[in-house]
């Protein structure tokens, strides 16, 4: 059975938990995480740090945040106690709130985050999903809160879209994700309590911007988000293990593949522009011709760089021999993956997830025409983890609020 840790209560080694939603207040003095190193540089001469020791203070704090995984910057020890002060001060460095954490038969792991208010908007949530396997461990990271995009098979699409995520809460699903595993050095007996599996070597291998949102509808922040993933003294994920996934955001595919390096997945889903227009409505803008387009004009585009084409399994949707043939077709001349996916359902969806041995044939056709054409395994389907499942609670606690003031309002 799966397994949901109540973190308010009865365990001494759970993190702190903020007020409920209602009461939580932002911070609002700006975080150092997400910083690029020439805002932190700024941070730093902005509390008084001496031009020549610069550098050698943004590269000290690089290393505490991203590599070291301290959360608290009284925490950064080979820097005086007068700097620490003067930093907390003016920063943050604080992680967001860990509203649930959900373990699924599977080993899979949930968690819903709540970020603090900004300005004057309101506290968000997002989930993440941790999943481990025996040669990787991959983190499925959001990058909005809710989605704008209403695709048909998707349970994030049922909510309209919040906010985008900034760089900072972006880079805090990762480190809060790693401290909650363990994945800091000396996190075993030094770091953080309450750490859910022992420290053997690095749990995370693998970020996919797969989450909650459209990445490229928020491309600033998650590029920054990503390079600090990236960069050698920071978190120091190779970019060939970080993988965006648009679903044909086909201005900015260029400029992603350019700017930041990372492997390219497309929600794909469909062969026809009809079905497309239905399964992914973006497609209505942007249609499959204009989007494999753009794939083959994607940097760094090779036999060792291939771009994933997602394609979820549909029961007498998508999933007939026509269709796998077709897809064979369009994808010629592109080096390309083909992960398809069967269904995950949700409540209220609609579809059902294709016959297995429907499937079995769809990758046959696939596989013969030269294309890899795994099929993902459901991971964490019981605490609604998987593909095409996430949701924020948000949405329901904003309803909640309302009515509960239409009540109000309505005594009175």
């Amino acid at each position: 059975m799966a397994v949901t840790l109540d973190l308010s209560k009865g365990n001494s080694n759970a993190p702190t938990v903020m007020p409920p939603l209602s009461e939580a207040t932002g911070d609002d003095k700006p975080s150092l995480i997400g910083m690029n190193r020439d805002e932190l540089r700024e941070a730093l001469l902005s509390v008084g740090v001496a031009d020549k020791q610069i550098r050698m203070r943004t590269g000290q704090i690089w290393n505490w945040l991203y590599q070291r995984g301290v959360s608290d910057i009284s925490g950064m020890s080979n820097m005086s106690k007068g700097l620490r002060d003067e930093l907390a001060s003016a920063f943050t460095i604080g992680r967001p709130e860990i509203v649930s954490e959900q373990i699924s038969v599977d080993g899979t792991r949930k968690w819903l985050f709540r970020f603090p208010a900004r300005g004057a908007g309101r506290p968000v949530e997002v989930e993440t999903v941790y999943i481990p396997e025996e040669d990787r461990g991959t983190l499925c990271v959001s990058s909005q809160v809710g989605c704008t995009l209403t695709c048909t098979f998707c349970h994030t699409g049922t909510q309209t879209l919040v906010r985008n995520l900034t760089a900072e809460e972006i880079v805090s699903q990762v480190l809060l994700a790693r401290e909650r595993l363990g994945d800091f050095p000396g996190m075993d007996d030094t770091g953080p309590k309450g750490i859910l599996v022992p420290q053997e070597g690095r749990k995370i291998t693998n970020v996919v911007m797969m989450g909650m949102g459209e990445p490229l509808y928020n491309f600033d922040n998650v590029k920054q988000a990503l390079l600090i993933m990236a960069d050698g003294e920071g978190i120091s994920l190779s970019k060939r293990r970080i993988t965006l996934s648009t679903s044909g955001v086909v201005p900015m595919i260029e400029r992603c593949g350019a700017e930041t390096g990372v492997m390219l997945a497309i929600s794909l889903h469909a062969v026809r522009d009809d079905l497309r227009d239905e399964l992914v409505p973006i497609n209505k803008k942007w249609p499959i011709k204009d989007l494999l387009d753009a794939c083959r004009a994607y940097p760094g585009l090779s036999n060792a760089r291939r771009i994933t084409f997602e394609y979820v399994m549909l029961k007498g949707v998508n999933d007939s021999p026509t269709d796998a043939r077709e897809l064979v077709r369009l994808l010629k001349g592109i080096p390309a993956k083909i992960n398809l996916i069967p269904f995950n359902p949700w409540p209220g969806s609609s579809y059902e997830c294709s016959d297995w041995e429907q499937i079995e044939v769809f990758a046959d056709i696939v596989n013969h025409a030269g294309y890899a054409s795994p099929i993902r395994t459901p991971r964490g389907r019981d605490i609604f983890a998987a593909c095409g499942q996430l949701k924020s609670e948000s949405e329901r606690l904003r309803i909640k609020d309302r009515r509960a003031l239409e009540a109000a309002g309505a005594a009175e």
